[in-house]
């Protein structure tokens, strides 16, 4: 996992392909842009933009990816994100059309309380809970970058 915020030079560090999504996030209006699915490199690397109320932790789910790294970047809103390893974790039937793993278990590594520009990289390894309450319930707008692991 790494966290930080896009308006600090510490991207410069990061690889091309996610260099490349921070560059397509500051080159495009994602706050006004619908949500959905946009492709950036075809399925190699896209965004999906996402607008929902933050939940309780009870109400939401631990999940993992196989084949994608998620860069998650917060438009508006507060929005806490849990972790944990996976080899903590038990994992539930992987879902290899949405690249989708569950798993169940406690928090074991961070929580992040993300804001605008705030960004949290979750490679395969990383398990997240996102959407979660920062403190109140609130509306939250983010994309969420997804680079192929070749």
């Amino acid at each position: 996992m790494i966290f930080g915020n896009l308006y600090y030079n510490q991207t410069a560090v990061l690889g091309p392909d996610i260099k490349k999504c921070f560059q397509y996030y500051k080159q495009n209006d994602l706050a006004s842009i619908k949500p959905g699915s946009y492709e950036i490199e075809g399925h190699r690397i896209f965004v999906n933009i996402d607008e929902y109320k933050t939940q309780s932790e009870q109400e939401r789910f631990w999940e993992g990816h196989r084949k994608y790294i998620d860069v998650h970047v917060l438009i508006k809103g507060t929005e806490r994100i849990d972790t944990a390893f996976k080899e903590n974790m038990r994992e539930n039937p992987y879902d290899e059309q949405k690249d989708m793993l569950t798993l169940t278990g406690e928090t074991q590594a961070s929580v992040y309380m993300l804001r605008a520009g705030d960004f949290l990289i979750c490679y395969p390894e990383d398990i997240h809970k996102t959407a979660i309450h920062a403190e109140l319930q609130n509306k939250v707008k983010k994309c969420i970058f997804k680079i192929a692991i070749d």
